[in-house]
């Protein structure tokens, strides 16, 4: 039996904005969707959206006369409006547009490795990040040390999922040029004590870099007051399209870093000797830009700004209580991190007994419980804790009570499978 839940939402009301949570699978299963970590279904007002952009303002940006190209123009950099005032932006130049936050991260690191002295990275310089890393705020820092010589460094994880600072002033020195971390781990929902680590940052020097990917569709997020100089999020997991990514970064560094990509748009002028770069944002926007899926992203944003995120917070931040307490209840389950909803974001990991997560994901879904399984591009944080992987629920908007006891009665029903 279900508990009250704090009205923070009319998630009834909410979900009939989503056509496909009306699904059923496997002939007569009604759809339990709990993936919602990995990607977020669309609202019709995102589906609209994206329907109306292409059957009336269909066109290239910025360079056309033509009606349809001013229109679409005006979308597009709408939706960069809508994304700045979403996150606090203190200038719509600082919104730059990408494909998805991997792609972010990636051109973070190389212009940073890339530029001019003082910033840069060489021989001897650090670049300091966390054992909790989805895999895109690793690979890119291993890749550009190496190509640089400077040294990665990390924070490891204490037993109950949190990042271990005790270290701090040991791990962030004056060699220190670069700290990247996740604002929210997608594998193990720890809320990392952002504040606290831009704080030593600050102290030696060195630029932040910050995953928000599974922060900017659960709480409100406030880059000025976050503190950081970058700062990375995606469309696809906070109601938007897939495509379309978003890195947020202070002004005055954006125009002290070089170009990632070179090509059309991102220019001022070209001769055969030399080239001259767009101002903000464009400058990192070379080519045709994923026009559609940022008019997706501005209606999203809408979406979510309706809803107030903060009541957005409070509704998953009930689920996820609940979640951890009848989870914990469930015989042979252990949850792989903080096992208290406590500066803990929506997405819980677990193990059942000696079963390997791929035969649970199995048997849920054949029940119509839509979970991810594996390492969750979290790899290092699976060895840290010894499983080979888990088993991941994890909870958005519209997520109900009613789905977690559906959780909980398909790993009995697993149970007794494998029993």
């Amino acid at each position: 039996m279900t508990t009250p839940l704090a009205v923070a939402l009319d998630v009834e009301r909410i979900r009939k904005d989503f056509p496909i949570l009306d699904r059923v699978v496997h002939g007569d299963k009604p759809l339990v969707y709990l993936d919602n970590a990995a990607t977020s279904h669309k609202p019709t007002q995102v589906l609209d959206a994206v329907h109306d952009y292409y059957t009336v303002h269909n066109a290239n940006v910025h360079r056309g006369i033509h009606v349809l190209a001013e229109e679409a123009t005006a979308l597009y950099e709408g939706a960069r409006d809508k994304v700045a005032t979403f996150i606090n932006a203190a200038d719509r130049g600082e919104v730059v547009f990408t494909k998805n936050a991997t792609e972010s991260i990636n051109l973070a690191a190389n212009v940073i490795a890339w530029a001019a002295p003082p910033l840069g990275l060489s021989p001897g310089d650090e670049v300091v990040i966390t054992e909790m890393e989805h895999h895109s705020n690793i690979v890119p820092w291993q890749l550009v040390c190496e190509r640089t010589g400077a040294t990665l460094r990390w924070f490891g994880i204490t037993d109950d999922g949190r990042l271990d600072l005790s270290d701090i002033d040991r791990v962030i020195t004056e060699r220190t040029k670069v700290v990247s971390f996740v604002l929210v781990s997608n594998i193990l929902g720890t809320v990392n004590p952002a504040a606290e680590i831009v704080r030593r940052a600050r102290e030696v020097g060195a630029l932040v870099v910050i995953d928000a990917s599974q922060a900017a569709p659960h709480l409100p997020l406030d880059v000025q007051a976050l503190g950081a100089d970058l700062v990375a999020f995606t469309g696809h997991k906070m109601c938007g399209p897939t495509g379309i990514g978003v890195l947020w970064g202070r002004k005055q560094l954006l125009e002290e870093l070089p170009p990632f990509l070179g090509g059309g748009e991102m220019i001022e002028l070209v001769t055969m000797q030399r080239s001259t770069y767009a101002a903000l944002p464009h400058k990192f926007e070379a080519g045709t830009p994923p026009v559609a899926q940022a008019v997706g992203l501005g209606a999203a944003v809408d979406y979510l700004s309706g809803l107030g995120m903060e009541r957005v917070a409070e509704h998953e931040h009930a689920i996820t209580a609940y979640a951890l307490d009848r989870l914990q209840a469930v015989d042979g389950l252990r949850v792989i991190g903080p096992t208290t909803p406590d500066a803990r974001g929506a997405a819980i990991s677990f193990v059942l007994g000696d079963l390997h997560p791929h035969d649970v994901g199995q048997v849920l879904d054949e029940l119509g419980i839509a979970v991810r399984v594996g390492h969750h591009c979290a790899r290092p944080v699976c060895e840290r804790f010894g499983v080979p992987a888990t088993t991941r629920a994890s909870f958005h908007l519209y997520s109900t009570l009613g789905e977690v006891d559906a959780l909980v009665a398909g790993l009995d029903q697993v149970r007794r499978f494998f029993r």
